[in-house]
């Protein structure tokens, strides 16, 4: 007589559910860069280049977003807004860098964990 196991479920420490975890965290800041992009490519070229600063303010708003979260990026990006003005004499106002380095951005501008990139990781 033989006996099935079932299949055992991944421990709670396993990499499987840290993607898992992750993906959920990551989730509220992949929508607003899937939202930034979308402003980007529609209704930014609207306005043509009126920015004072490089980059834009909604690449500034894009890169601290995806650097720091929606939280801490927001409230960069409502500071670099505020100080966007027709007197404001403008230049070079690059996104502080992010102190952890746990994520990186994909190609289609996704923030997503590290070797969670496809032909990353064990294979």
């Amino acid at each position: 007589m033989t006996t099935a196991h079932a299949p055992r479920s991944p421990r709670l420490g396993s990499p499987v559910w840290r993607e898992v975890v992750f993906g959920i965290v990551l989730l509220p800041r992949n929508i607003v860069v899937a939202l930034l992009r979308l402003y980007r490519a529609v209704i930014s070229p609207l306005y043509g280049d009126v920015c004072r600063y490089y980059p834009s303010c909604s690449a500034y708003a894009l890169g601290a977003v995806q650097q720091h979260g929606v939280v801490v990026g927001g409230v960069l990006s409502a500071r670099r807004l505020a100080r966007c003005h027709p007197w404001a004499e403008g230049g070079v106002d690059d996104v502080p860098p992010a102190h952890s380095h746990h994520f990186h951005v994909n190609d289609l501008g996704f923030v997503v964990t590290q070797g969670s990139e496809p032909g990353q990781g064990k294979g």
